[in-house]
């Protein structure tokens, strides 16, 4: 059995879709798209994703179960540079936590707040 990478599906919990939805378009420039909830319990938009490639797939999700803010998991966004996606961040509603700051051989990571209060990263070579 081949052995797998330890993520394979992300929530982001949010209080408001719509603008959770908004703001996350705006600094990744891709679309999200509704996606349904087997248990009928929750509202989920889904981040661009296809299995069959390295990564995980992962949705905003409005649920009674969870909810948004600080301080748990950090999920890191790849993207081209850190630095573009981080600039259209507070014109979306949020925050730069961390500026674009090298972690060595690994490229480039900022630190940023959503809309909801969630930290995440946004993670590049360049």
């Amino acid at each position: 059995m081949a052995k797998t990478n330890a993520i394979g599906w992300f929530d982001i919990y949010v209080n408001d879709m719509n603008r959770a939805v908004t703001f996350y378009e705006s600094v990744l420039q891709q679309k999200m798209e509704p996606i349904g909830d087997p248990t009928g319990e929750t509202q989920m938009v889904s981040f661009p994703a296809n299995m069959a490639v390295y990564g995980a797939g992962g949705a905003l999700v409005k649920s009674s179960h969870s909810r948004p803010g600080p301080g748990g998991t950090l999920v890191y966004f790849s993207v081209e540079d850190c630095a573009e996606e981080a600039a259209r961040v507070v014109s979306a509603g949020g925050q730069v936590i961390r500026p674009k700051f090298s972690i060595g051989e690994f490229g480039w990571v900022t630190l940023c707040e959503d809309t909801e209060g969630n930290l995440f990263g946004l993670s590049s070579m360049n």
